[in-house]
C-alpha cells in the first residue's frame, strides 16, 4: 500500500494546475536536469495498521521543496498550495482506502546561493480494499 500511496500522492499532486505552474518537476526522487522550484519524495516508511476486518498500513512520506529565495517566506504560497492539494487527497483509492491524513512535521533549511529546502512529512493511515 505504501507503493500505491506514493504514486497516487504525486499523481494527485501532479495534477493541481496551480502546482503544476509553479513546480518545474513533481518526482519519485530528486530530478537529475529539473530547475527550481521543484518537489520530491524525499523518504517513506510504513508500518503495520491492520484492524480484525482488514489489512491496514501506517504510511509516513516526507516531502521535499527545493527553491530560491532568500526571504524566510520565499516558498510560503507553494508550500500553502502543496498543504491544502494534500489535505484534499480523495479517500477511495484503487487498492486502498486513505482513512486519515495528518501533518506531522516541516522544517526549512537556508542552502547556498539562495536556495532553501522545504520537508513536510505526513501520516496515512489506509485500510486495504
Amino acid at each position: 500500500m505504501e507503493i500505491a500511496l506514493r504514486a497516487a500522492l504525486l499523481e494527485w499532486l501532479a495534477a493541481d494546475p496551480a502546482l503544476s505552474g509553479e513546480l518545474n518537476a513533481i518526482t519519485e526522487e530528486a530530478p537529475s536536469r529539473a530547475s527550481l522550484p521543484w518537489l520530491a519524495v524525499a523518504a517513506s516508511a510504513s508500518t503495520d495498521w491492520s484492524c480484525k476486518t482488514a489489512r491496514g498500513r501506517e504510511v509516513r512520506i516526507a516531502l521535499e521543496l527545493h527553491c530560491r529565495g532568500d526571504m524566510p517566506d520565499a516558498a510560503a504560497a507553494i508550500v500553502a498550495a502543496i498543504e491544502a492539494r494534500i489535505e484534499s487527497l480523495p479517500r477511495a483509492q484503487p487498492g486502498f482506502q486513505l482513512v486519515t491524513a495528518q501533518f506531522l512535521r516541516a522544517r526549512a533549511e537556508q542552502r547556498g546561493e539562495s536556495r532553501r529546502a522545504i520537508l513536510l512529512e505526513y501520516r496515512f493511515r489506509l485500510l486495504a480494499s
